[in-house]
C-alpha cells in the first residue's frame, strides 16, 4: 500500500500505471499536446518544455489551467505546478522503466489548499481524476484506443447527478 499523505501528513493525490510502452513514449504522452489529447485533456496551447508554461483546455468542462514546469527530465520526470492563483497545487509524475518496454508511471499531487475537509475532498477527486488519465494513456499508448474517460466521467446531461 503506498502513502496518501506527503512528509507533513497532508493528503496527496495518487495514481500508478504500468504501460507497456517505453520510457521516453510514455514521457512524450504527457508533454506533447497532440498525443496527451488522446486520453486526458481537449487541447492544449503547446508542448511542455523545461521552464516553459502552457495552457491546457478541458472544453467538455469549460475549465482551463495554466501549466508551469518546474521540473523536465525526458523519459524520467516532469513536475508541474497549476491552478490559479488561491488553489496552485504542484502534479509530479515519474517515469520508471521496469523494461525497455515496460515503463511505471507514478503521479504524485500535493499542496492542496483550504479546510481540511476541502483538501480530503480535493485529493480524493484528484486520485479518481488521475487513475482516468492513465488508464486513458494505457489504452492509447498500448492500443490506439480513445476510450474517453475524462470527458465521459460527467458528461454535462449528468452533471445534476454527480
Amino acid at each position: 500500500m503506498t502513502s496518501t499523505q506527503d512528509a507533513t501528513g497532508a493528503p496527496v493525490a495518487k495514481a500508478t500505471m504500468m504501460i507497456r510502452r517505453p520510457a521516453a513514449d510514455v514521457f512524450a504522452a504527457f508533454v506533447d499536446p497532440a498525443i496527451t489529447t488522446k486520453f486526458w485533456f481537449s487541447r492544449g496551447s503547446e508542448p511542455l518544455r523545461p521552464g516553459g508554461t502552457a495552457q491546457w483546455f478541458w472544453d467538455w468542462y469549460g475549465v482551463s489551467t495554466t501549466v508551469r514546469v518546474l521540473d523536465f527530465e525526458p523519459g524520467a520526470r516532469l513536475r508541474v505546478e497549476w491552478g490559479d492563483a488561491a488553489r496552485k497545487t504542484v502534479v509530479e509524475w515519474t517515469f520508471t522503466a521496469l523494461s525497455p518496454e515496460r515503463t511505471y508511471v507514478r503521479v504524485v499531487e500535493s499542496g492542496f489548499q483550504g479546510d481540511d475537509k476541502a483538501v480530503v475532498a480535493s485529493a480524493l477527486d484528484s486520485t479518481g481524476g488521475f487513475n482516468l488519465t492513465l488508464a486513458g494513456a494505457k489504452a492509447w499508448l498500448e492500443h490506439g484506443v480513445q476510450l474517453g474517460l475524462v470527458p465521459d466521467h460527467v458528461p454535462e446531461d449528468a452533471r445534476h447527478l454527480a
